[in-house]
């Protein structure tokens, strides 16, 4: 019998209760050092003060109204956006996939009102991941997320990573975009360089394309930057952004240049929940408190902290590990067993990790993570490499 919650997710037998800061409480109150954060979602951690208060006060006041109506907190988080941004527009959303569809329709629309119809092909780039509806299945186009689900949405060109020269080669009289994450996430914590970064806004600018960046994952500090791609000195025309952006509560964005936005007039898109009273309120708290300098710098020394010791981990079990890479706060060990192996013996020793592609586990913890929980956290990795080095 099939049970009353679809059965589409391969969940770990934990069920959590409670949470603070950098650890969660499973039901029989054993505590877990939290490193995966929800999968890049809780940047400020589990049950943060001033996100309770500010979620809290807006609850007593107005949950919904709409988009018939003008909503304060939306207008201010969009202001929040375009001032720490690129962006001279936002469109509010509740998931970083509502985000990216926004992404496409405005690049299309943007070509239509240029008078070129037929520019309607997005590049995309094999590994990548931007939502599990039909549209952003189709964008990936990578069968773990297509078998079964045909026939897939036409307008979507998929490259492999690392060669400008096939995506110059790529580009035609059809092509309206590049779209890209600049830290593939679910693809296995893969950073593209600058120089490729730098390359693909200077295709876009010589062939009269739209460059859309996926910052779902990469994005709101993660990095070290406010926004990943500001690493490369680049900006893109259409942005999509979510997970951090909430705090844990679901909220995403979708954010543009007045140029890129201008065939998206009223009733040309629209959401029901997008850009809640509730949702607002929590996303202009994150803004105010990760959009620092003070914050951002912590945010990179943090970084330092783990990485060096993670590189650590890894040169004291090679038979286990063979490597970390990624950006920031936002990384991965490349495992010479099965990633699983890794995040299961994580399991007990009581510190959650995230699976990723490449056979990578992904950590992607608090961005207010303390030194004292990174060092926990390696101490326990360590102990789960060891459990599992003694079953080799």
């Amino acid at each position: 019998m099939i049970p009353s919650v679809l059965p589409t997710y391969a969940r770990a037998p934990l069920t959590f209760v409670s949470g603070e800061g950098s650890w969660l409480v499973d039901a029989d109150n054993r505590r877990y050092l939290d490193m995966g954060g929800g999968i890049a979602v809780n940047v400020l951690g589990h049950a943060h003060p001033e996100l309770v208060s500010v979620l809290q006060d807006q609850a007593t006041q107005l949950w919904h109204t709409s988009n018939l109506y003008n909503i304060p907190n939306q207008q201010a988080l969009a202001d929040r956006l375009v001032e720490h941004t690129f962006a001279d527009t936002v469109f509010v959303t509740n998931s970083g996939t509502e985000s990216m569809e926004c992404c496409v329709k405005m690049a299309r629309k943007y070509h239509v009102e240029n008078g070129n119809p037929e520019r309607v092909n997005i590049i995309t780039f094999e590994g990548s991941f931007h939502g599990r509806s039909l549209g952003m299945i189709s964008a990936a186009g990578a069968e773990k997320l297509t078998k079964g689900f045909g026939p897939l949405l036409p307008g979507f060109v998929h490259l492999k990573l690392g060669d400008l020269a096939d995506v110059a080669a790529a580009i035609d009289e059809t092509t309206a975009a590049i779209m890209v994450e600049p830290v593939q996430g679910e693809g296995g914590i893969i950073p593209l360089p600058d120089d490729y970064m730098q390359g693909l806004r200077k295709l876009c600018d010589d062939n009269g394309l739209l460059l859309i960046l996926d910052e779902i994952q990469c994005g709101m500090g993660r990095t070290g930057k406010l926004f990943a791609h500001e690493w490369a000195g680049i900006t893109p025309d259409i942005m999509g952004i979510a997970k951090g952006i909430g705090g844990g509560f679901p909220l995403g964005a979708c954010l543009a240049t007045e140029v890129a936005a201008k065939g998206m007039v009223a009733g040309s898109h629209g959401s029901t929940y997008g850009g809640n009273p509730l949702a607002c309120a929590v996303g202009s708290k994150v803004m105010d408190i990760v959009a620092t300098p003070e914050f951002l710098g912590e945010v990179s020394a943090k970084a330092g902290r783990l990485r060096q010791r993670l590189e650590g981990l890894v040169a004291s079990h090679p038979k286990v590990f063979v490597t970390v890479r990624g950006s920031g706060l936002m990384l991965g060990i490349e495992c010479k067993v099965t990633n699983m192996d890794v995040v299961k013996a994580g399991y007990d020793e009581k510190i959650l990790t995230v699976p990723g592609g490449a056979n990578v586990v992904r950590l992607l913890p608090p961005l207010n993570i303390s030194n004292d929980d990174i060092d926990e956290a390696v101490a326990r990795l360590d102990q789960a490499a060891t459990a599992i080095e003694a079953t080799l």
